[in-house]
């Protein structure tokens, strides 16, 4: 089942998503703000447990299947902040190396290192649930890989991202396919769900039964 939804979600998003002529495009680096993380060095001398600290997001606070990013393990010092990027709940960050290009709806405020990359302001162009699935579809990733042509390093910068170009209907139009999608997404969910839930109970009696 996991299998047979994740297969028509893609085949959605791929159809719902293909560009309408009525619609246009727009180049993505003229109408959001993306920058690269940053991180104060040593990272061991800024990292602390006070209070006063800031959310520092690092990739290990997230799977690969999540959509938002609502905790972290460790923060920073406020002091560290102005060798950072500081992010707001709402600005999505994408994974510059490891899961490339993966994007992430922050539900939190922090500081990004440099493996990620923030974009920001956003809200006047496009749905934040639209850009989302637009932004882990097979059309932008294949513009990625275009534009990192002749790259010896499999990773994502600003400028790679800036030169994406991208379909723009009306914010309502956006509405409507972003709900689309996410009908499927929470069927899936929920059996990705279903499955985790089994396999602890399996593991559960293996223990009880076998030692």
């Amino acid at each position: 089942l996991i299998a047979k939804y994740e297969a028509i979600k893609k085949a959605t998003v791929n159809l719902l998503l293909q560009p309408k002529a009525e619609w246009g495009k727009i180049r993505f680096g003229e109408v959001v703000d993306i920058s690269r993380g940053g991180s104060p060095r040593p990272i061991q001398d800024y990292i602390t447990s006070e209070v006063d600290g800031i959310n520092w997001i690092k990739i290990g606070d997230v799977s690969v299947d999540a959509k938002y990013i609502e905790q972290t393990e460790e923060r920073i010092k406020p002091t560290g902040v102005a060798m950072s990027r500081q992010v707001k709940a709402g600005d999505f960050i994408l994974s510059n190396s490891m899961s490339f290009g993966r994007p992430y709806i922050l539900k939190i405020d922090g500081c990004i290192h440099d493996g990620w990359l923030a974009i920001q302001n956003y809200q006047n162009t496009f749905d934040v649930d639209y850009l989302y699935y637009l932004l882990g579809s097979d059309m932008v990733f294949a513009q990625y890989i275009e534009n990192a042509a002749g790259s010896s390093v499999k990773n994502l910068n600003k400028d790679i991202v800036a030169k994406i170009t991208l379909p723009s209907p009306p914010l309502l139009e956006q509405r409507k396919i972003a709900k689309k999608i996410t009908v499927i997404d929470t069927v899936l969910n929920n059996y990705k769900k279903q499955l985790d839930k089994a396999q602890k109970l399996k593991q559960g009696m293996m223990s009880y039964f076998f030692g």
